[in-house]
């Protein structure tokens, strides 16, 4: 990939040693990440928590695309969430919660993007129509159900973290 290719990720070409079925859902991560830290590089961070006309504050979609991609990968592997996960759901959107700044609430996100890439190139292709339990009431859905769930999760979230950003920056280009 050329650093200076400003065509979407997916227009750039399949990723290496990514399973071909699991292309769209890196491909969309990718795009996320990129749009996030171009979005949030200078963002105030006194507007962090701020909600304009009552949506979600920028902060709570940064908390909430890290931890919506951690909960839903996990239930990916067949596993249920800890303790620690559970702890970082009811803290989304409380900026009681943290002292985390923009940077750093950007960086968990690229970190955990990391982590799903990771877990999205070992993911075995015969897997993808198992089904996964989500939830205490372990509701089914599968593998690939959740893999692109999360994706699709994810460009929801970035579209409405850019909408808030641009209202509270006055930013409407």
């Amino acid at each position: 990939m050329n650093a200076t290719d400003t065509r979407e990720v997916w227009l750039r070409g399949p990723l290496p040693d990514m399973p071909v079925l699991l292309q769209p859902v890196a491909h969309a991560l990718l795009q996320a990440r990129e749009e996030i830290n171009a979005l949030m590089a200078d963002f105030p961070g006194e507007l962090l928590w701020e909600k304009p006309a009552g949506l979600a504050s920028p902060g709570f979609h940064l908390q909430h695309l890290t931890g919506v991609l951690d909960r839903l990968f996990t239930y990916a592997r067949g596993e249920m969430l800890t303790d620690d996960q559970l702890k970082a759901l009811k803290a989304e959107g409380q900026p009681a919660e943290t002292s985390l700044g923009v940077q750093e609430l950007v960086g968990l996100f690229n970190e955990q993007v990391d982590k799903a890439l990771t877990q999205l190139r070992t993911t075995d292709e015969q897997t993808l129509t198992e089904v996964r339990g989500v939830g205490r009431a372990q509701i089914p859905s599968t593998v690939l159900g959740l893999l692109f769930h999360s994706a699709e999760h994810t460009m929801r979230h970035l579209g409405q973290l850019l909408v808030t950003v641009r209202v509270l920056t006055g930013n409407m280009q």
